[in-house]
């Protein structure tokens, strides 16, 4: 079982603006076939690193106000908030290791 929560624009402010911890937000499409590779990275990295990190997903076509605030524009997409403010973002397909060398890379900052 993934620890990724499934969060809309009306969790959003609660659930990675005002966490903890660092959260990384995984933004997708049903219809995007990059997103079904990425998936799996993404719930990789939400595991390995559940003690330090917050992971969730977005769908972005029932959740328009949070992808336009923060200029989705290409999914999948993955953006690091530490305390509120974004920390870090990738567009487009990415493999788990340079997944994990990115957290990795905010976590220890």
């Amino acid at each position: 079982m993934s620890s990724v929560i499934s969060i809309t624009d009306t969790e959003f402010e609660t659930e990675v603006l005002k966490a903890e911890q660092p959260v990384l937000v995984y933004f997708w499409a049903s219809w995007c076939g990059p997103c079904r590779l990425v998936s799996p990275s993404v719930n990789s990295v939400a595991d390995t690193y559940s003690d330090r990190l917050k992971v969730a997903k977005m769908e972005i076509d029932p959740n328009p106000a949070t992808v336009k605030k923060y200029q989705v524009e290409g999914v999948p997409a993955l953006i690091l908030f530490k305390n509120g403010e974004v920390a870090g973002m990738h567009e487009g397909a990415i493999g788990k290791q340079k997944l994990e060398s990115l957290v990795e890379t905010y976590l220890s900052s």
